[in-house]
């Protein structure tokens, strides 16, 4: 099976390293997710980002849909790659 990556997409950097956190509890997960930040077309002021949480998933055995709902959760979405 080929590499999947997956994209969560949150409103802040508090939601997203929550999101990363609950990644392992979770769903097991031993990919260190990677957190960025996803500025806002158009946007001058630096609050108005996005933030980011990057999951290698080399396996290919992480539900997108559970994904999804964990990042609703936190008022967030995946992302489709």
């Amino acid at each position: 099976m080929s590499d999947v990556r997956h994209v969560l997409v949150l409103p802040d950097r508090d939601a997203a390293e929550e999101v990363a956190e609950a990644l392992a509890r979770r769903f097991g997960s031993t990919e260190e997710p990677r957190l960025v930040r996803d500025a806002l077309a158009g946007e001058d002021d630096a609050e108005d980002a996005q933030w980011l949480v990057v999951v290698e998933d080399p396996a290919g055995r992480l539900d997108a849909a559970a994904l999804d709902a964990l990042a609703e959760e936190y008022e967030g979405w995946l992302e489709s790659e």
